[in-house]
């Protein structure tokens, strides 16, 4: 099996990158919405730093990853206690998949003619504890849009059929991505993504011609590229790493509290779960960064992302919603 494209050799697209580097560092920001063109790298992204993660640690022959043998749900019949290491499972949702592919198969007959739940996981079970990708999600049927809301909301697949009930754990990063002129997004689902971001094709010839001589080497020059390029995914790698050790410890001063509830209010997002969102990517950025504190510069840079699929229609502001956040983030964080 061929090693993926390095994370740290991908050229541009440093929001999507900073975006899966946030995720990486504290799942909790919730997933990961990509607009843009085909063939900007969003699918190379998400691979990459799956293959720049460290590797889980699960019970051998675990169908959903559980990390400790008393996790392992009983339909799985796991007997085995001992722990193996696995690559941080990517699993593609793709278009047209059908519900008991989704969420796993049940044998009505089976359980009813022998007594036995047998159960054939579906895709939300390979995804536990990794990320679920969806190209093009605006064209998502709607059914299996409420079905990754229910999961993505409670952290757990539930199928039922004819009295009988299975569950297991799906606790996974969501990334979607799609073209907003083939469809928009379900409000609903909208909400969900912790963080949106832009990709768009470069428009100077300098950095298309670094991409394809990149590529070119990856693809005709592997093992020299990749000597060349792990080495620099090494380093992010222990970045994250210690990131994640150091979040616990962040100081967060009510001022921080205050700039996320003043913007949030100014842009006339929804609920709370801007303000959270973009606390909570603050802080990650923060701690990548190997700060102590989380400062107003932080909120800053993280706000678009965090912020800009939150916004309400407007019909008298044509500007953008990147643009009416940096508009609102200047007029009230100075």
């Amino acid at each position: 099996m061929k090693h993926p494209f390095p994370f740290t050799a991908i050229v541009g697209q440093d929001e999507m990158k900073q975006a899966m580097v946030l995720t990486a560092i504290d799942p909790g920001i919730g997933g990961v919405l990509v607009f843009g063109d085909r063939g900007t790298g969003k699918s190379t992204i998400v691979r990459a730093l799956a293959a720049l993660l460290p590797e889980i640690t699960a019970v051998e022959g675990c169908p959903v990853n559980s990390a400790r043998p008393e996790d392992c749900p009983a339909w799985a019949a796991v007997h085995s206690k001992a722990l193996v290491q696995r690559p941080t499972p990517v699993i593609d949702l793709p278009l047209g998949v059908t519900e008991d592919r989704v969420v796993g198969a049940l044998d009505i007959e089976r359980a009813l003619t022998r007594g036995e739940k047998a159960f054939e996981p579906g895709l939300l079970a390979r995804a536990n504890r990794g990320y679920l990708y969806i190209d093009e999600v605006n064209l998502l049927e709607d059914h299996i849009v409420d079905l990754l809301l229910d999961v993505a909301q409670s952290g757990e697949n539930v199928v039922e059929r004819e009295g009988l009930s299975i569950r297991h754990p799906a606790r996974f990063v969501l990334v979607g991505s799609g073209n907003p002129e083939e469809g928009e997004l379900r409000p609903q689902l909208l909400d969900r993504f912790g963080l949106s971001v832009e990709v768009t094709s470069p428009r100077d010839i300098e950095t298309r011609v670094e991409v394809i001589g990149r590529r070119d080497a990856y693809e005709n020059d592997r093992a020299n590229f990749l000597a060349e390029w792990l080495p620099k995914d090494d380093v992010l790698r222990e970045k994250i790493l210690a990131a994640r050790d150091l979040l616990p410890k962040l100081k967060t001063p009510n001022t921080v509290l205050h700039d996320c509830a003043a913007l949030c209010i100014a842009l006339g997002s929804d609920g709370l779960r801007g303000e959270l969102t973009l606390l909570r990517a603050a802080r990650a950025l923060a701690a990548f960064e190997g700060a102590d504190t989380v400062t107003r510069d932080h909120l800053k840079r993280v706000a678009p992302s965090a912020l800009r699929h939150r916004l309400r229609r407007d019909p008298l502001d044509e500007a953008g919603s990147t643009i009416r956040v940096e508009r609102t983030i200047t007029e009230v964080l100075p």
